[in-house]
């Protein structure tokens, strides 16, 4: 028998999406600190049985809401979870880690600057694993984070805390980031919508801006697109980079018809699971009723790139090792990185020398992916080449060369956006027969987030998810 966990009751937060939660809070109908004690009841529950809170100050998250009047930003009173890989004021940054000595922060990153200004009522932040590298929430040195909707099974990474919170319902919103799918991976995990925007589209992060290729997204996991839509059209209110397309304030489903490529061979080309590649085919026969046009196609990425990004995942584990004294704190000690981490640090001492290549390979193959736009409005694929993973399966603790080849078989549908820094979104796409969501993606061109969230409004019409409480 299958065993899931939610917190829906009949409280406060109901089941509000953010958008009505902050709707109902401007109407009077709900009060800033029976939203917030709601959602610290929920949370409470929700992390004893998930695991997905870092740290938390209920206590401040409490004295806002009365003390504090509604004011004129687009969440106000929304109570979110920020992840524990971004500095935030108020709070202990520990990035997932045992090499980490977390410190109370006393000012906040630039994007979480830009997060905050919209309003939300910070209740904490949430769990990740260690500084983000693994496709599971599992921190070797903790225990690990549960899928809601299967607790024997992983609920996805890097941003899998925000997931756990917000498919269990102890909050609506959530921030996340994503660097190589960690926006998109936990939604697929855990029946959600996540998008990863275009590069630049919101402040850049501190670690985002010494990258010699910037792959850090910043973002929200939801349980609605509406929610995401609305928060990428807010964001903007709070800074808009003028060389992208402003997002609109889409509340429907775009009337365009467009030209949509299949895609259901991963970059790392492993074989997508049988019940994987159904669920993104039944998602293109609904695209093609609803009069756009699909045909199958494949990455135009070459075949260099299924060795160069690990090397570039491996180069970041290999400089978070060198640098982690001047950016997590003087205590940190590489020795406690977990075994994941020191594989890659070994790999990338192994094959440093292949940097320069690497990355001039990469640079190439994100133009390719780029081209299938001249072609394609919308690429269709997986979010991930198989059903949400087994607690242990991704373990750190499982031997590295193991884990390596688990996670190139699992994690290569999401990479290429990254490298090219085009948007993605996850949406929900059905169950697996061990009931654990499967996720669909859908890519677009650099700045045509509009384009994604409109198709998305069509099929969270066409073909609806559903949430825990409705299960």
């Amino acid at each position: 028998m299958v065993s899931s966990f939610h917190t829906f009751q009949d409280d406060a937060l109901g089941t509000s999406d953010a958008v009505e939660l902050s709707q109902r809070l401007r109407r009077r109908e709900l009060s800033l600190s029976e939203v917030t004690q709601a959602a610290i009841n929920r949370t409470k529950k929700a992390d004893e049985i998930l695991r997905t809170c870092a740290n938390t100050d209920f206590a401040k998250a409490l004295d806002r809401s009365h003390h504090e009047t509604l004011i004129d930003t687009p969440f106000s009173g929304v109570p979110t979870f920020i992840k524990d890989n971004l500095i935030a004021k108020g709070f202990k940054t520990g990035f997932g880690s045992a090499a980490v000595t977390p410190k109370l922060e006393t000012k906040n990153d630039p994007y979480v600057s830009q997060f905050r200004a919209l309003g939300f009522n910070v209740l904490g932040k949430s769990v990740l694993p260690e500084f983000g590298f693994n496709a599971t929430t599992e921190p070797a040195h903790d225990r690990p984070t549960l899928n809601p909707w299967n607790l024997a099974f992983s609920n996805g990474a890097s941003s899998g805390g925000a997931a756990a919170l917000v498919a269990s319902g102890a909050v609506p919103i959530a921030h996340a980031n994503d660097g190589g799918g960690s926006i998109r991976i936990p939604a697929a995990c855990c029946g959600l919508v996540g998008l990863k925007p275009s590069r630049g589209r919101h402040v850049k992060p501190t670690a985002a801006r010494v990258l010699p290729i910037d792959i850090l997204s910043d973002g929200v996991v939801t349980r609605s697109v509406r929610d995401t839509a609305y928060f990428f059209h807010c964001a903007e209110g709070v800074y808009q980079n003028k060389k992208l397309r402003p997002i609109a304030h889409l509340l429907t489903a775009g009337k365009r018809r467009l030209r949509v490529g299949l895609v259901l061979e991963s970059a790392s080309g492993d074989p997508t699971h049988p019940e994987v590649a159904q669920a993104t085919e039944r998602c293109a026969s609904v695209l093609s009723e609803l009069g756009h046009h699909v045909e199958p196609t494949r990455f135009a990425l070459d075949e260099s790139f299924v060795h160069d990004f690990p090397l570039y995942w491996a180069m970041l584990a290999f400089l978070t090792a060198k640098t982690g004294r001047f950016t997590c704190g003087e205590h940190f000690d590489a020795s406690k990185m977990d075994n994941l981490s020191k594989g890659l640090i070994k790999h990338y001492r192994a094959n440093m020398l292949q940097t320069p290549r690497a990355l001039f390979r990469l640079k190439q193959n994100a133009h390719r992916y780029l081209s299938a736009f001249k072609r394609y409005d919308v690429l269709l694929s997986p979010v991930l080449s198989q059903p949400p993973r087994p607690i242990g399966e991704l373990s750190p603790d499982v031997s590295f060369d193991l884990l390596f080849s688990r996670l190139s078989a699992y994690v290569g549908f999401t990479p290429p956006a990254n490298v090219a820094g085009s948007p993605a979104i996850s949406l929900p796409g059905g169950l697996s027969s061990d009931h654990t969501p499967i996720g669909l993606q859908l890519s677009a061109n650099i700045g045509r987030e509009d384009t994604l969230l409109e198709l998305a409004y069509a099929l969270e019409e066409a073909m609806p998810w559903k949430s825990l409480y409705e299960i």
